[in-house]
């Protein structure tokens, strides 16, 4: 269906405010002719400095309430604030044709009629050449036709991975069935075809907003880092008219945590993970969490364990007694701050039960001990005595992880994925240490059932069913 809308605007930038709210609209409808810039007092009491208009042809599937709130969500996604009658606003959208539907005053407004009559002469019976009460079109303006992405490249060559990456946002999300506000980082990318010169980088940002406005909308399901991320890499394949896309979310967030001994309250910071690939056919996302800890050097406290008995056997000590002694004791050794992570990819119906507070959980209780940002000298004991007596290797880390996951998630099908990662950042080495596994929960349930090795399993890319395999990585 055919729709005519008219786009006015009298603060700020008005020209790249009506601009904006093309491109903005150009994502989810083709828009056909558009009028050139027509200038005009503010109408009937408006305040304000003059208004620039222009009418717009849009071809819709959209009923006509769908389409006006598509229409509001662009408003306020380019600005406007107030919906008071006459206010001075940074953008105003009106339909003026809507099927055979007109609006009941085109005829008096004539700074939306004359630039429709430009468009669509049909409705040029409309518009009054001589009454414009001071409209007039601009002799020149930024109007682009050129459209260089759509343009056959020189080199017909097909690339994996074209985007945006660093693009920082705040967001909604829902933690333990609570709305909570992050700053977010997302990486979004799309293929590109061999006759395709390039993507369209502003839209990458368009589609985020909106989708981040659909999942927000959706009463009935709570706005979850994976369902964000699914959102956007459906509408980057739709509007980028993409084989395939992947998106990344990053937002840290905090949860209140109480310190082990002096029970003082505080929040811990974490970073929640969402990412999504999305084609023609379907969406698939995993979500996940990255947390700090500590781990204490397994290795340097057996060697620091039997030097300790040499000399305890040299000091008197029987062989017996300074064995229990030992056992007693935590024995010195080197630790080093860890960062781990766990990601898990689950089926529909199972992705609710995947709730960041377990995640953060799991990877913290898979180290040597946990760490706080506030410790008062019993806490300090308390962590600094628990890890020496629980240490751990980068490699037990991950298997840890693996292992609670599989525990805590018993009851998900086979096909769950799961991704499991540590670093160590050294302490006496001038390296870190770093360890990850990743595969579905059959097959490392085959593994714990027979004990040999599966060579091949699936990695993050083959169980999204993407070609990227730095996902976890991607600038």
């Amino acid at each position: 269906m055919l729709v005519y809308i008219g786009i006015g605007s009298n603060l700020g930038d008005r020209q790249a405010n009506i601009l904006t709210a093309l491109q903005r609209l150009r994502s989810s409808a083709r828009i056909g002719r558009v009028s050139g810039f027509y200038e005009s007092p503010a109408q009937d009491g408006a305040g304000g400095p003059p208004f620039l208009n222009v009418a717009a042809e849009i071809e819709t599937q959209l009923e006509r309430p769908a389409f006006e709130h598509l229409l509001s969500g662009v408003e306020s996604a380019v600005g406007r604030l107030s919906n008071v009658r006459l206010a001075a606003r940074p953008i105003d959208i009106d339909v003026l044709v809507f099927g055979e539907q007109v609006h009941p005053e085109l005829a008096q407004r004539q700074y939306n009629a004359v630039p429709l009559a430009e468009i669509a002469p049909d409705f040029a019976r409309y518009a009054q050449p001589n009454g414009r009460s001071g409209l007039r079109r601009l002799v020149r303006s930024l109007t682009f036709s050129t459209d260089r992405q759509e343009e056959t490249p020189e080199v017909r060559l097909s690339l994996n991975r074209v985007g945006v990456s660093s693009v920082r946002r705040i967001v909604q999300l829902d933690i333990d069935g609570t709305p909570r506000v992050f700053n977010g980082e997302f990486s979004m990318v799309a293929d590109l075809s061999p006759d395709k010169a390039g993507v369209h980088m502003s839209r990458f940002t368009e589609i985020l907003e909106e989708a981040t406005l659909d999942v927000l909308a959706a009463a009935n399901e709570p706005a979850r880092i994976e369902r964000l991320a699914g959102a956007v890499a459906q509408s980057i394949v739709r509007s980028q008219r993409a084989i395939r896309a992947d998106v990344r979310l990053r937002a840290d967030f905090g949860l209140e945590r109480w310190t082990p001994v002096s029970a003082k309250r505080g929040e811990e910071i974490y970073t929640m993970i969402g990412i999504a690939h999305a084609d023609e056919r379907a969406t698939r996302h995993v979500v996940g969490v990255e947390a700090e800890g500590m781990t204490a050097c397994p290795c340097a406290q057996l060697m620091v364990r039997e030097h300790s008995m040499h000399q305890l056997i040299d000091a008197g000590f029987s062989e017996q007694d300074a064995a229990r002694a030992l056992d007693a004791l935590p024995v010195a050794t080197h630790n080093q701050r860890g960062r781990g992570a766990v990601l898990i990819g689950t089926s529909g119906e199972h992705e609710p039960s995947i709730r960041a507070e377990d995640l953060v959980e799991i990877v913290e209780s898979s180290m040597s001990s946990e760490t706080y940002n506030l410790l008062k000298r019993p806490d300090e004991f308390f962590v600094v005595n628990k890890a020496h007596h629980n240490p751990k290797f980068v490699e037990d880390v991950v298997r840890g992880i693996l292992a609670r996951s599989l525990d805590m998630y018993a009851d998900l099908p086979g096909d769950t994925f799961v991704f499991a990662s540590q670093i160590n950042y050294e302490s006496i080495h001038k390296h870190d240490a770093f360890a990850e596994a990743f595969g579905t929960f059959a097959e490392f349930r085959e593994e714990l059932r027979t004990g040999h090795y599966v060579t091949s399993k699936t990695d993050l890319a083959a169980w999204l069913g993407t070609r990227a395999s730095a996902l976890l990585s991607a600038g």
